[in-house]
């Protein structure tokens, strides 16, 4: 059985948030779990909640169990660009991009996929 969640426009960059997800990668939940919560940045903290979502819906909807799911897949896509406008020197003005992530992360129990 497989479940997954979703956190779609992530306020984060992702190539911050990928080098937190490198260190979940193919792990048990508990694990990981570990991991994330002694991990102090901003990625660990938004990773954390769509891990705990994926696993409540393996369990919830497909009956899981939970000591036997681990990440099977776990990654970090673009999402869209807010741009934004600062006065700079001049009379310029500088275009600040806040870029945001959509992060998604796949839970199994079987090894063998």
């Amino acid at each position: 059985m497989e479940a997954y969640a979703i956190h779609r426009k992530a306020m984060i960059k992702p190539l911050k948030a990928r080098m937190t997800l490198d260190l979940i990668r193919n792990k048990d939940v508990f694990t990981a779990r570990g991991i994330l919560k002694n991990t102090n940045t901003k990625a660990s903290r938004l990773i954390i909640k769509v891990l705990n979502s994926a696993v409540a819906n393996a369990v919830n909807n497909q009956g899981a169990d939970e000591k036997d799911l681990f990440i099977t897949e776990c990654y970090i896509n673009p999402g869209p660009v807010y741009k934004r406008t600062r006065f700079a020197s001049r009379a310029n003005i500088d275009r600040h991009d806040h870029r945001t992530s959509h992060i998604t992360i796949k839970v199994s129990d079987k090894k063998e996929v």
